[in-house]
């Protein structure tokens, strides 16, 4: 069952600042707010939402195609995903634009603060879901706004179910539109902030949303998610990662996790397993795509933490 995967393909340039934003934003202030954080590491990562998702998906052995838009400069990257087998049919080459960058500075506390240039995400509308043949799930993660809302008609038009990932792209986004992209979508996932963030502009409680798709999913960071199906609450918990070196990206690990899970028929409780372990394996490396596992090495983690086979 090959997945779709449409989203950003992005250029993440990310900093670490030694300190904790908490000390150097004061509430009474944020009126006038100007702050400089001195980041003496820095690294930049191929990223975006598609290609991080696609990236965890073959890892784990899933079936995943990218449909995104980028820009000239995209060639790094493309070379990135012909090594590892990743096929690029539906990523579109904007000659005119640059391909989206994220300008990333994480403090101690695991706190994000992000500068994003969409580039040529903004085009992403460009390309159509009917384009791509043999697809029998998929998701819309943060994408360009056109692109997010028309994929989702797509594929509804098209009867395949997909995954309505609105992560940072939820702001664009009014109540009637997120209304309308939730009763499109098979199932919804956000983390706990974006939850609230629904509920508030849908005017549908967690409940209300989780009686409108197949199952929603909300993740908690350290503890762990919740998935709301079939009239049951799964309460999934953290997997334990030897390290924590670096959050971004572990809500694309754990999307993939969930794309897995689907196209393997698995059960919930087994599916949100899997997704925790992909994000806790992932934030024990710095990138979004610098980890790595194949299939029987994930098994053997996954009865480490959860005590069954895989």
């Amino acid at each position: 069952m090959t997945a779709l995967i449409c989203g950003s393909m992005a250029y993440d340039t990310v900093m670490v600042f030694e300190g904790r934003f908490r000390e150097h934003i004061l509430a009474d202030r944020i009126h006038v707010l100007n702050v400089s954080f001195l980041a003496p590491s820095m690294r930049r990562n191929f990223g975006g939402c598609a290609g991080n998702i696609a990236y965890n998906l073959r890892l784990l052995g899933g079936s995943g195609l990218i449909m995104a838009t980028v820009g000239h400069d995209f060639a790094p990257y493309g070379r990135w995903l012909d090594e590892r087998g990743i096929a690029q049919t539906h990523v579109r080459v904007l000659p005119e634009e640059f391909t989206a960058q994220a300008f990333i500075t994480t403090d101690l506390d695991d706190n994000q603060i992000t500068a994003f240039h969409p580039g040529a995400m903004n085009h992403s509308h460009l390309n159509q879901v009917s384009a791509a043949s043999g697809v029998r799930i998929g998701i819309v993660a943060p994408d360009g706004r056109q692109g997010m809302l028309d994929h989702a008609a797509q594929f509804a038009a098209a009867g395949i179910p997909f995954i309505f990932d609105p992560g940072q792209g939820l702001p664009m986004f009014n109540g009637e539109e997120l209304r309308a992209l939730v009763s499109r979508a098979a199932w919804v996932a956000v983390n706990d902030y974006e939850g609230s963030l629904l509920t508030e502009r849908t005017g549908w409680s967690l409940q209300d949303i989780a009686a409108r798709v197949r199952a929603l999913v909300v993740t908690r960071g350290s503890q762990g998610s919740c998935i709301y199906a079939d009239g049951h609450q799964h309460d999934i918990p953290v997997a334990r990662a030897a390290r924590l070196a670096d959050p971004t990206g572990c809500g694309d690990a754990y999307r993939a996790g969930l794309l897995y899970g689907l196209q393997r028929g698995l059960d919930w409780p087994t599916t949100g397993r899997v997704a925790s372990l992909a994000g806790a394996i992932k934030i024990e490396s710095h990138g979004t795509q610098q980890h790595d596992f194949d299939p029987p090495a994930f098994a053997a983690r996954f009865r480490e933490n959860f005590g069954a086979a895989l």
